[in-house]
């Protein structure tokens, strides 16, 4: 792992606003292929209600994906100066760029469902590896628990939302579709139970300081009562109690990292 000094800061700075550009192209992208279901569902939306029209929507994204790889591409040459090895920060970019492009176009992803709710939670996952790739750390044991943490936590959220939209979600093949609510609920839970381990297995195997799994309480608080939420039926309230967990669960890493 690298020491943190100005090299360092440019290099997560341009990791941080090439994520950021890349976030807001796929958001854009996302907005434009459902701009016809939003005519009615989200009328209000600025392609649906005419305050921004496709043309222009499509040439904000490609220049935001642009962006984003330029910013990518040189934080590479900062840490390749620096004699850091770089590589992996053009190929996580790489892989969470065709993981969104197929979430939209082409595969399209998110209408299968499961396979959807992955990609989304790869690539959240994939911000935590690319953000220690941008600092040369990605032999850290302790990223790619900070990393499982957020994907399978988002994971089963997504699942969640899924049941949640169960009657709305029409032409997407859902968990929830497939196999129903109950199992769907309990598949996400066991999910979320995966990811309240990979959070707590630093403090045991020594990553971190056993004392400050304390930081974890909030996140494991909310994930252990989302059992009871699902058991009732309240999936909304379910899948943000899981959002404020992740967070939790974040502030909880960076805190230990900190106090270490």
């Amino acid at each position: 792992m690298t020491g943190f000094d100005s090299t360092t800061y440019l290099s997560v700075t341009l990791a941080g606003l090439s994520v950021a550009s890349f976030m807001m192209a796929g958001n854009i992208v996302n907005d434009i292929v459902d701009s016809t279901i939003d005519e009615k569902a989200h009328p209000y939306r600025p392609i649906p209600s005419g305050r921004v029209s496709s043309e222009f929507a499509k040439r904000f994204a490609a220049s935001t994906w642009l962006s984003s790889l330029l910013l990518m591409v040189a934080c590479s040459i900062v840490l390749a100066q620096r004699g850091i090895t770089w590589l992996g920060v053009p190929v996580i970019w790489s892989i969470a760029a065709f993981l969104m492009l197929t979430y939209d176009l082409g595969f399209s992803s998110k209408n299968r469902g499961l396979l959807g709710n992955i990609s989304i939670s790869l690539m959240v996952g994939a911000v935590i590896v690319f953000g220690a790739a941008s600092t040369g750390s990605l032999d850290s044991k302790l990223v790619w628990f900070v990393a499982a943490t957020a994907l399978l936590i988002n994971l089963s959220r997504e699942i969640i939302k899924d049941c949640q939209d169960l009657h709305a979600d029409e032409g997407r093949d859902t968990l929830p579709a497939s196999i129903g609510l109950e199992r769907s609920r309990m598949i996400a839970y066991v999910i979320a139970l995966a990811g309240l381990v990979a959070a707590a297995l630093p403090y045991y195997i020594d990553l971190l300081p056993m004392q400050w799994l304390a930081l974890q309480i909030p996140a494991i608080l909310l994930i252990i009562t989302t059992n009871g939420l699902l058991s009732s039926g309240q999936d909304q309230k379910a899948q943000k109690s899981l959002r404020m967990a992740l967070l939790f669960g974040l502030l909880g890493f960076a805190s230990s990292v900190a106090l270490s």
